[in-house]
């Protein structure tokens, strides 16, 4: 695995060939580093996966995290900790490293597709697999974004921006282009994928597998506005016909080799873990259990205890302590002691980083064949969807599923509205893991209904953010005029 890190800091060079807009585009290029023309797909791959990964783990993970009230801050060491998140001051620079890395990041997908070299075509399948799956994040969390002239690199530093679900619509096809790849592919000469694939090893059955459940991740998101938009309904029906329903059953996870040694640890855990010394990281210090899940998870609010709870938090005395966002030391409740991070997120150096949980293939299943898209018993996926989510922790989720089935919120059965009941599973299911799954979800349908910070300067949270400094610099001629409440009045196309 050392030599995967060697490969992984080639990928960091290629990564700046191609990005969105000139402030970071505008990169020399030395005779001594290596570009896309250089470099085969082989080599970039592990890299291109390794780095997007970490800002999904990381900066999106953090973000979805205090939305969905799921952390909070250690007012008991720290002052004014997630301020901006918790008061929703929502600005140009506000989160701006999702934008400015991802694109970057993801350009490296773009070097593996567009490479010169001939006869790796499954890379490059991959390749295009992985790169529509951060463009659904941007479009999910942006809206209308640079599509079809991204990536160009220094041919093109100014990208005009593409219609959010036009975008969507070519995501599908990319997606499609990848599956005709792996499938109808009769070059005898096409390069193995092998250890440089740190998500499958080269399996590329289980690519297939991925595929299909990000197909059904992006025909899912445009699920509610096809209940009122009649060309989006036709849309999502024909794509529907033709979507292989063989969708991953084990969570899709990268490792290219972490361990206990500088640079090279698992990047979720040394920030919100441990040094390679085994000392505390201040992040771990800050973060804290948020209040609001502690209740919902420990039965206040539902009449049902979460086993999950003591994996997501540290007890303190046998029982998860949390703190309501956005109130400061001098609050009367303000607890002595807070719960940190749990051992269930923090393992150790080396842990698996998760590209898409088994459980969110299972919700997002039971959503398509409550909804009439696809075959199935939807009741039994949601709670196939639980038990992936229990056994991610190494535990047995058979009497949540029995007990909670007749509670509001948490159940299929007591549940009115089975969107919220999938939801609110999805919301518990990604805590600490994928968060910003659940904001994009409680986003797109209502649910589950999450209170605000108590310093919030906003009557709900953010539809979406604002585009970053670097674009309103570097990209001013075609970036979409914004007003800082445009976070909260406009919309990304599916949410209707």
């Amino acid at each position: 695995m050392k030599n995967i890190f060697k490969i992984i800091t080639i990928a960091v060079f290629v990564g700046l060939v191609g990005t969105s807009c000139s402030d970071y585009l505008d990169v020399n290029d030395p005779q001594n580093s290596p570009t896309s023309e250089q470099v085969t797909p082989d080599l970039i791959m592990p890299g291109a996966m390794s780095r997007t990964n970490s800002i999904q783990t990381g900066t999106m993970n953090r973000l979805g995290n205090v939305f969905m009230n799921n952390w909070a801050a250690n007012v008991n060491s720290f002052t004014g900790g997630f301020n901006e998140e918790f008061q929703l001051i929502i600005t140009s620079t506000f989160y701006n490293t999702i934008w400015d890395e991802l694109y970057l990041r993801t350009a490296n997908f773009q070097a593996i597709i567009d490479s010169p070299f001939a006869d790796f075509e499954n890379h490059k399948a991959i390749a295009k697999i992985m790169k529509s799956f951060y463009m659904q994040y941007i479009v999910d969390i942006y809206g209308d974004c640079p599509y079809t002239e991204a990536f160009q690199g220094g041919l093109n530093t100014t990208p005009t921006y593409d219609d959010d679900m036009a975008i969507y619509r070519s995501l599908i096809d990319e997606i499609d282009e990848a599956l005709d790849l792996i499938n109808n592919n009769d070059n005898p000469l096409t390069t193995p994928v092998g250890v440089e694939d740190i998500i499958y090893g080269g399996s590329m059955s289980d690519w297939v597998k991925f595929a299909n459940t990000l197909k059904l991740r992006i025909l899912m998101r445009q699920a509610t506005k096809a209940e009122t938009d009649g060309e989006t309904a036709s849309y999502l029906n024909a794509q529907f016909a033709q979507l292989d329903n063989d969708f991953i059953t084990t969570s899709a996870t990268l490792n290219p080799g972490f361990t206990q040694d500088n640079g090279r640890q698992n990047p979720f855990y040394s920030t919100y873990g441990y040094d390679v010394e085994d000392n505390q990281t201040s992040t771990n210090r800050f973060v804290r259990a948020s209040e609001y899940a502690q209740q919902f998870l420990d039965g206040t609010l539902t009449g049902i205890y979460d086993d999950r709870i003591d994996q997501l938090y540290l007890p303190i005395d046998g029982a998860v302590v949390g703190v309501r966002q956005g109130i400061d030391s001098n609050h009367p409740d303000v607890p002595d002691d807070i719960s940190a991070l749990g051992t269930g997120l923090l393992v150790d150096h080396s842990q698996d980083g998760y590209v898409m949980l088994a459980a969110e293939s299972y919700f997002l299943q039971s959503e398509a064949a409550f909804r009439g898209y696809i075959s199935g018993d939807a009741k039994a996926l949601f709670q196939s969807g639980i038990m992936a989510s229990f056994a991610h922790f190494g535990l047995d989720g058979t009497n949540y599923v029995n007990n909670s089935n007749i509670l509001p919120e948490v159940g299929w059965d007591a549940t009115a509205n089975k969107i919220e009941a999938i939801m609110t599973q999805k919301w518990i299911a990604t805590n600490g893991i994928n968060a910003i799954e659940s904001w994009i979800e409680m986003t797109r349908t209502g649910y589950p209904e999450i209170p605000l910070a108590d310093n919030a300067q906003q009557s709900s949270k953010p539809n979406r953010l604002l585009y970053p400094s670097s674009e309103l610099i570097g990209n001013s001629a075609n970036v979409p005029s914004q007003t800082s409440q445009d976070a909260f009045n406009t919309n990304v196309f599916w949410d209707n």
